[in-house]
């Protein structure tokens, strides 16, 4: 599956926007920008067909990532944290239209 994505790699200063996003596979997305999460200003979006975006964020204090669907209209979102091995593994399975029901265990979170 291919998604669209964007980022933010504080370290190395690199970005690019949402508006620019680019198209990766799953893999791809796994192999080369998962790994580069290293500090918590950290970003990777993900956009599917329907412009929904999935967000994951990098937590270096506790070596786990924060998984989201933010939803704007109510400057909140819903999300998870996941360890690598099961972000990988979410990854590689998700769906070609992102919903709440692809995140199993989702807790709302206001901005």
């Amino acid at each position: 599956m291919h998604y669209r994505v964007f980022y933010l790699f504080e370290r190395t200063g690199e970005s690019l926007s949402s508006m620019r996003a680019i198209e990766m596979s799953a893999k791809a997305i796994c192999e080369q920008l998962v790994p580069r999460l290293q500090t918590e200003d950290d970003y990777l979006g993900l956009i599917d067909g329907r412009d929904t975006t999935l967000q994951i964020l990098y937590d270096p204090a506790n070596r786990r990532y924060w998984v989201e669907l933010p939803i704007d209209a109510a400057k909140a979102s819903y999300g998870r944290y996941m360890a690598l091995e099961e972000l990988k593994t979410f990854l590689l399975a998700l769906p070609e239209r992102f919903g709440q029901d692809s995140l199993p265990g989702l807790e709302y979170r206001p901005w």
